[in-house]
């Protein structure tokens, strides 16, 4: 009678473990795998030109200079035309995650700032100067600094970093239906995104 009850308490103990080894290496060749399917979407994602835009400005530039111990100003000017196309980017590919495998979460630490590219094509009319007060390299860096400087307020009050920004969600969004479709979570800024609408929500 002990002898019977010590073999079904030997095969007891060999089914459980038999039963724990097999499902456990399955559960773990599962997390594994899917933690290399996130590693590789992240990986996919490169740099992304979310919008672009076009812009024109007309800029009066003058500059005067006096002479001949202040008794004579001479002067320099110039109306210049600017058509400019502009691109707003995020490389993506500087994203700082993290994967935690043991609680199934994709964590977003940080997203990359945008970053704004302006193409500037200059056209200048009306140049006038005087041979003692010429137009130097100095006044055409003057100009284009001066011009980038207007260019990047009338960015800044328009919409394309919103546009960029509504882009680069849409973007996101595509970590968020993987890890949910795996059975994971995704986290930014230590916040979970739990639905689509969350994710259109976050600060970044």
């Amino acid at each position: 009678m002990m002898r019977k009850l010590l073999y079904v308490l030997i095969l007891v103990m060999v089914v459980m473990f038999g039963y724990r080894y097999f499902f456990n290496d399955k559960d773990e060749t599962i997390l594994q795998e899917n933690s290399a399917l996130i590693q590789e979407q992240i990986r996919n994602v490169s740099k992304l030109v979310v919008t672009e835009g076009h812009f024109s400005q007309v800029f009066t530039y003058k500059n005067s200079k006096a002479i001949f111990a202040n008794l004579v100003n001479v002067e320099k000017k110039a109306l210049v035309v600017v058509n400019a196309d502009v691109t707003v980017s995020y490389d993506l590919s500087l994203i700082e995650y993290e994967l935690d495998e043991k609680s199934k979460t994709l964590k977003i630490l940080s997203i990359p700032k945008e970053e704004i590219n302006i193409s500037p094509d200059f056209e200048y009319y009306d140049v006038t100067a005087d041979f003692l007060n010429p137009f130097q390299a100095e006044d055409y860096n003057k100009i284009k600094n001066k011009v980038n400087a207007q260019l990047m307020k009338k960015i800044e009050a328009s919409n394309l970093k919103s546009n960029a920004q509504n882009r680069l969600i849409s973007e996101l969004s595509k970590f968020y239906i993987l890890t949910s479709s795996l059975g994971w979570t995704l986290q930014y800024n230590g916040n979970s995104i739990r639905s689509s609408d969350e994710l259109q929500n976050i600060k970044l």
